[in-house]
């Protein structure tokens, strides 16, 4: 083994012991980049990329994307366009067996449509939807588990922060990453809508018979809650797929679109407006650090020399592209118990991507792969984040033991979705091949 390789996978080891003893994932990955940049390329050059890195990322101009889908779905949530949307939904789902969790399943998708994030939408859903199917006789268990499942959705479903982090990583098409997440998304919420009917089939005590009904008028007029929704998933995938407005620009549209809805709608008051803009700081400020940290580990992989043994060693063992894969399956099964998705995404991307690109592997559709191995990675127990984030919004109303087993039928279906993903990889790459 070379010392580029052992000076890496030591660099790497570092930053997971420093996580473990509680420093900040962004911490841990930028601490342990300056050391190696230090060790690499001595004192002057750290400062240099300490000096421009910062710089070169705020000015980026795809970033901006980032504080722009966030805020759209902030202010989505708070004027309540997401609860009328869950409610309009659920109204259609009365008298199916299961329809509460088939209604947060279908309302879930929409909303990944106008957020970015897996764990803003677990909690979201575990606030409108949770006390209703708990009250309706539901194993809390399984409710809560379709509530995190289902907000994975949004690591797939666009706009994806997810994806936006990706592209900007590896300098790939943001549009075509998100037009390649749509099927995928899609084909994942509805498995979910037939895994639902079977596990009421062997588990009728679960999921109890319906015995709401809403007139027909009653329906029809629920539909009234959707149009906001309708309206800003228009403005922002229309526009990118049309190729009227690039990702950064429609963001900017959907923010703005959902803000006028609001007014108009008189459904949001001039503090919530606050809160909205205030965490959609928070939050960029967060992923600002982290790209930042990300791309200084980058660096010293690359300065080191770890990335081009690291590859070269990969592709000589005579290792296949499809045993590569089910290793990355495996590593991002483990580290999603234990490490939030984007900090996941920035500390592996730098040196798993070099490695798929020597095995030719179409970098968009791996771009999907790897969102869902992430995705998969926040439900697993014992740490999956979406769990911790489900019921901790819960307040109480589910233990951690209770989603630990109604999330496993969900596990299930996440894997064999990304088998098929992995077995017809023209289900990621149709939309973008034949539409950009």
């Amino acid at each position: 083994m070379t010392d580029a390789l052992l000076s890496g996978f030591a660099a790497i080891g570092g930053m997971i012991l420093l996580a473990a003893f509680g420093i900040p994932i962004a911490f841990s990955i930028g601490i342990v980049g300056a050391i190696g940049l230090y060790t690499t390329g001595g004192a002057t050059f750290l400062w240099v990329m300490v000096q421009s890195l910062p710089y070169s990322v705020a000015s980026e101009y795809s970033f901006a994307v980032i504080p722009m889908f966030v805020l759209m779905g902030t202010i989505a949530a708070y004027s309540g366009i997401i609860s009328e949307l869950y409610t309009a939904v659920n109204r259609w789902m009365e008298g199916v067996r299961g329809g509460l969790l088939m209604a947060t399943t279908m309302a879930s998708a929409g909303f990944a449509a106008i957020s970015g994030s897996t764990i803003v939408n677990a909690a979201m859903f575990t606030r409108i939807a949770l006390p209703e199917v708990i009250a309706r006789g539901y194993h809390k268990g399984l409710s809560a588990g379709v509530i995190a499942a289902a907000g994975t959705f949004a690591a797939l479903i666009p706009p994806s922060l997810t994806f936006v982090i990706f592209g900007i990583l590896t300098e790939q098409s943001i549009g075509k990453l998100f037009m390649a997440g749509i099927l995928p998304g899609l084909l994942t919420a509805a498995c979910y809508l037939i895994a639902i009917p079977v596990i009421a089939r062997l588990r009728p005590d679960w999921i109890p018979r319906s015995t709401a009904r809403s007139t027909l008028r009653e329906k029809v007029l629920g539909l009234r809650g959707i149009w906001p929704m309708l309206v800003l998933v228009f403005i922002v995938l229309g526009g990118i797929y049309s190729g009227i407005t690039p990702p950064t620009t429609a963001g900017a549209l959907g923010a703005t679109g959902a803000l006028a809805i609001a007014l108009l709608r008189r459904r949001i008051s001039a503090g919530k407006i606050w809160v909205s803009m205030r965490e959609t700081a928070e939050l960029t400020a967060v992923l600002f650090v982290l790209i930042i940290a990300g791309l200084l580990f980058s660096r010293f992989l690359v300065l080191s020399g770890f990335v081009s043994d690291l590859t070269a060693l990969v592709t000589g063992s005579g290792l296949s592209a499809g045993g590569f894969i089910l290793l990355m399956v495996m590593m991002y099964f483990l580290l999603g118990m234990f490490i939030d998705p984007l900090s996941m995404l920035v500390m592996t991307v730098p040196f798993v991507f070099p490695v798929i690109q020597a095995y030719g592997m179409d970098p968009i559709w791996f771009g999907v792969i790897l969102c869902k191995m992430i995705e998969i990675g926040v439900i697993t127990p014992p740490v999956g984040l979406n769990l911790f984030a489900v019921v901790s919004a819960s307040e109480g109303k589910v233990s951690i033991g209770e989603i630990y087993l109604g999330i496993l039928p969900f596990i299930l279906v996440e894997l064999l979705v990304l088998l098929l993903l992995i077995l017809v990889p023209e289900i990621s790459t149709f939309l973008p091949e034949n539409m950009m």
